[in-house]
């Protein structure tokens, strides 16, 4: 099973003068995740390095941004894999404080900027969803938005047609409940259109 993360979580500490200061969130994709970077170099326009790795599928990434190579990047991203984590950036942020600390002590202080972020996180399991889509009366649209929004769904398309035409996306283990009360509210009048394939979300 795989594993997100709640909330974001930090690490700060000193290893030989040098400031190591960790950050993990969850994120949706490499773009957002760059873009929590450039916010963070932002923040800290003087750090000498950000380092940052990210798990999310096809868009994994590891960047050591000048630290020698394999020595930051590769191995923060080992330590989300060892938890298990998708969809989740882990950035570590370091002021030189003028002692070098050689590759061994890089692995270890990026290693460890993220395992101490870790240790304050919440880690939770993805769950599969499934994109749905049906049609109800017009007069139903009220009711069947509420039910959607109790059940957590996200609207992802509302077309106004002949009927409503509703496309929905939430947990698979969630679907029966919302077809139970969808038909329930239509009195067995909904039509459904298609399931689409599902995959993992936080």
């Amino acid at each position: 099973m795989h594993y997100t993360l709640s909330s974001a979580a930090h690490s700060d500490f000193v290893i030989k003068k040098s400031r190591f200061i960790g950050l993990i969130t969850p994120v949706n994709g490499r773009e957002e995740a760059q873009k929590i970077v450039h916010e963070i170099w932002q923040l800290h326009p003087s750090a000498t390095h950000v380092c940052w790795a990210l798990l999310a599928g096809g868009h994994s990434a590891a960047v050591d941004d000048g630290e020698p190579s394999g020595t930051a990047g590769r191995p923060m991203l080992e330590v989300l894999r060892h938890h298990d984590l998708e969809g989740v950036l882990a950035v570590a942020i370091r002021y030189y404080g003028g002692i070098p600390l050689g590759a061994g002590g890089l692995v270890r202080a990026y290693t460890d900027t993220v395992v101490q972020a870790l240790a304050k996180a919440e880690k939770i399991p993805l769950r599969k969803k499934v994109q749905l889509s049906f049609q109800v009366q017009y007069a139903l649209e009220g009711s069947m938005r509420r039910l959607c929004q109790q059940l957590g769904a996200e609207l992802i398309q509302v077309e106004h047609l002949e009927y409503v035409s509703f496309t929905i996306e939430l947990a698979q283990d969630q679907q029966a409940e919302l077809e139970k009360h969808v038909s329930e509210i239509s009195q067995g009048k909904a039509i459904w259109l298609e399931v689409m394939g599902s995959d993992e979300l936080k």
